[in-house]
């Protein structure tokens, strides 16, 4: 299990490629069929992983003033543990997707 500093790395990180890209101004649009595209569910998925940990470092904070219950820092730093690790995962599904289509022949 990773231990929160891991977790708040991951999210911080997270946070900086998505202002540095800014996936913000041309990912979300819907494909021409009017559904969900893949990009607008990519972001999300990252929306949500960073809300995540966004209420975990207001636990963390509302638990430093002494305002907060320990388990709920707890379950909140488990929570983003968990949201980050699926991110992680699906991110290396994705890649190992791609690797082997690019070894298809054509």
């Amino acid at each position: 299990m990773a231990s929160p500093t891991v977790a708040a790395n991951a999210y911080a990180n997270l946070a900086r490629v998505l202002e540095n890209s800014g996936a913000g101004a041309s990912i979300g649009k819907g494909n021409e069929a009017g559904g969900q595209s893949f990009a607008s569910m990519l972001k999300d998925a990252v929306g949500s992983v960073m809300e995540s940990g966004r209420k975990s470092d207001a636990q963390t904070v509302a638990m430093a003033a002494g305002k907060a219950n320990v388990m709920d820092v707890v379950t909140a730093v488990a929570d983003t543990d968990v949201a980050v690790s699926t991110l992680v995962s699906v991110r290396d599904r994705v890649i190992a997707a791609y690797e082997d289509i690019m070894k298809m022949p054509i």
